[in-house]
């Protein structure tokens, strides 16, 4: 495969609008599953069938076709066993370490492409030293990849949308991954953001099999007993390991992948009419009992999948906690969410069964190692033999981190550079340093996100004003011409990924690096016809942004919800409005309703009150008009223009376009102050932000914010604000 692709706005400008900048890689013919890459511990080939109770797991040596399926007479019976086959003593003890990475996204190095300097937080180069030097500790040991591989960092996008991959092609994140004997890998949602076929291309060159459990060819009939699998559901490989009493044994494991539903929303474009997912937990109970008939000792869970306790509804994003209840799962090395298991985030979880300190839940082993590689997860897990097989005797889960941060805010590396990972990436990563650095265009002023979550803020009205620009561009002549246009925005790094996590552009020449910054993920751009009231509940469900704060308190009350993923907290310019933080949040983090809070407030457009039935346009993203976030009524049947140009692209050309309309100084970032807080009075409110020394100096431009200089245990710098002020 050889991809079309292009550098930005210095290759695709304004003018290519109304003829289409891209070649639209996204829609593609569905390729036939991705082939498995066997290692030498594997025993079982990719079957694309979807197993039945029939079917067996062929070996290398009998690959079946249709023809030749085995059937139940063909089972071993006890009468077919080797009479050498060895006997194990009941009370056998084995002791298994299962590895974890998980959510890499494209981070070899350690280094931030952003910032152009060297980041030792980051990176699979430091986690790869982890892996050796964990997998030596002990005599038996597995290690899995969980996804979201090949997308979030600009050595992603460079492989994808710059260089491209022709067939035979090996990628840098391959490259380097083939060099640590993974076992088996997983999907993640991100392993669709650049369309099937380079996904196929990708990772058909991985000397590990992948697994993905819940995605299924479309093959349009609405019946599912026939629905093929796109990758094979699970693998049971042999392992030949060392009992407590020094004698080899065959441990069968086996492995079950699982990838979040959304992505039919995530990404429709990529999968529309060629792939369905299914439902997660569904699908472990169909296929978990083929395991264990198949004769799989134990099963690893790798789900790209979150943990929530609240109760299950169908296809649900986050189930790692429901997997914990399908009876012959061992353990569950998920990911997904970003965050630790074991950790402080899942603390006070004891009545639903989740031991935060052992790591399990509902008694089942399991481990999420964080992201960007900074973790890796760890299960020790000691097996006993006895009537029924091996059986999980006990277990410990444990993240090994590559860093650690001082107090001070300095980084202390816990790990060397991986010499072998090192040199897998290093000519894909001089290439992306030197792609991302290459300018295109200038600001005339500094760009941030330090205070995205508390003002109206430059770094999301760079994104918004493209958008605005370029649907109005685009539905001239249409008979969508003369609606009001709105466009939505939301900071993408505002301390997510911790204290480090904020956009800082400089004034002067911006490049690929900076519009990444500004927008991180590749996402479409793609507009909606909604009404008034649909406008003010998408406003209302970001307003759940902030945590509810009561007036005349003098006790400190902390503004933003850290729970609310700052993505989802939409900003639409084109209208102007307040928010009222002494109003309960209408909507919880999943979109529930949760009470008649009314904090959407003084809502205008063009200085008149929006009413209910009023028509707007509203330009956004993919994974937003998909339904991505669960806004209250957003959907892909109010989509009006499914437009082919990613929202990155749009900013770059919005950028190219403003910067050679004032050469000397360049683009005018300035936000229009189009919100604001309504006014509290007596409340003593704070908000956390970047520590750094250009984020106090920011603040410096606000009368209403104040450094306290102080830094939560997380090292968060404190501010406050006066809810009595509007931004200036």
């Amino acid at each position: 495969m050889k991809l079309k692709l292009l550098t930005l706005a210095m290759l695709c400008g304004s003018a290519a609008l109304l003829t289409g900048c891209s070649d639209n890689d996204n829609e593609v013919p569905i390729k036939p599953p991705v082939k498995e890459q066997q290692t030498d511990d594997d025993k079982q080939p990719v079957d694309d069938k979807q197993p039945t109770d029939d079917d067996k797991q062929p070996t290398d040596d009998d690959k079946p076709t249709d023809d030749d399926k085995p059937t139940d007479d063909d089972k071993p019976t006890d009468d077919d066993k080797q009479p050498d086959e060895p006997v194990i003593a009941e009370g056998t003890l084995l002791e298994l370490r299962i590895m974890e990475t998980t959510d890499l996204h494209a981070n070899l190095m350690n280094f931030n492409y952003f910032s152009n300097k060297a980041d030792d937080k980051v990176g699979l180069v430091k986690t790869a030293t982890l892996i050796r030097q964990a997998r030596e500790a002990v005599k038996n040991s597995v290690l899995v990849d969980n996804g979201d591989l090949i997308q979030g960092s600009p050595l992603g996008d460079y492989m994808a949308k710059v260089k491209g991959l022709e067939e035979g092609d090996v990628h840098p994140i391959y490259e380097a991954m083939n060099t640590l004997d993974y076992d088996v890998a997983n999907i993640g949602n991100h392993e669709f953001n650049f369309g099937l076929e380079f996904l196929d291309e990708a990772i058909d060159d991985a000397k590990f099999p992948y697994i993905s459990a819940n995605v299924f060819k479309d093959d349009g009939d609405d019946d599912p007993s026939n629905d093929v699998p796109l990758f094979t559901p699970y693998l049971i490989k042999e392992k030949q390991v060392i009992d407590k009493n020094g004698d080899t044994q065959t441990l069968k494991i086996g492995y079950i992948g699982f990838v979040p539903p959304q992505i039919m929303q995530w990404d429709k474009a990529n999968l529309e009419g060629q792939v369905i997912a299914k439902d997660i937990v569904d699908m472990a109970n169909h296929y978990v009992p083929k395991m264990k008939e198949e004769g799989a000792d134990i099963i690893i869970a790798i789900p790209h999948s979150g943990l929530e306790t609240a109760e299950k509804k169908p296809l649900a994003e986050n189930a790692s906690y429901y997997l914990s209840k399908v009876d012959g799962i061992d353990a569950i090395m998920f990911g997904h969410a970003h965050a630790n298991f074991p950790g402080s985030r899942y603390a006070g979880l004891e009545e639903h069964g989740v031991d935060n300190e052992k790591g399990t839940i509902n008694g089942v082993a399991a481990v999420m190692p964080g992201f960007w590689g900074n973790n890796l997860g760890i299960i020790d897990m000691t097996l006993e033999y006895g009537a029924d097989g091996w059986q999980v005797k006990d277990s410990q889960s444990t993240l090994q981190p590559i860093s650690i941060t001082n107090p001070d805010r300095t980084v202390t590396s816990l790990a060397v550079n991986d010499a072998q990972v090192e040199n897998a990436s290093m000519t894909a990563h001089e290439e992306t340093k030197t792609w991302v650095n290459e300018p295109f265009a200038k600001i005339a002023d500094e760009v941030n996100s330090y205070f995205a979550l508390v003002n109206d803020d430059p770094s999301i009205q760079i994104v918004t004003d493209a958008q605005l620009w370029y649907t109005q561009t685009i539905v001239k002549g249409t008979e969508l011409d003369g609606l009001p246009v709105l466009s939505a925005g939301a900071p993408f790094r505002a301390g997510r990924g911790g204290p480090d996590d904020f956009t800082a552009v400089d004034k002067g020449d911006i490049a690929y690096r900076n519009v990444a910054d500004l927008y991180i993920y590749p996402n479409v751009l793609k507009v909606l016809k909604l009404n008034g009231a649909e406008v003010k509940q998408w406003l209302e469900m970001s307003a759940g942004q902030f945590n509810q704060i009561m007036p005349n308190s003098e006790d400190a009350q902390v503004l933003v919800n850290t729970d609310f993923p700052s993505y989802n907290f939409d900003v639409l310019d084109g209208v102007s409005y307040q928010i009222d933080v002494t109003e309960p949040a209408r909507y919880d983090t999943k979109g529930n309703k949760v009470s008649d809070g009314n904090r959407i407030k003084a809502l205008t457009y063009q200085g008149e009150l929006v009413t209910d039935e009023q028509v707007f346009l509203v330009a956004t993203n993919n994974y937003r008009a998909s339904g991505g976030g669960n806004f209250p009524g957003i959907s892909g049947e109010k989509i009006v223009v499914d437009s082919p140009n990613e929202n990155r692209q749009v900013v770059a050309d919005y950028i190219a376009l403003q910067s050679n309309k004032n050469p000397e100084t360049g683009m005018d970032p300035s936000a229009d102050g189009n919100w604001s807080f309504a006014p509290v009075e007596g409340a003593n409110v704070v908000f956390y932000s970047s520590p750094s020394d250009k984020a106090a100096a920011f603040s410096a431009r606000f009368a209403h914010i104040t450094p306290l200089n102080k830094t939560t245990d997380d090292g968060f710098a404190i501010y406050q604000i006066d809810l009595t002020q509007s931004a200036d």
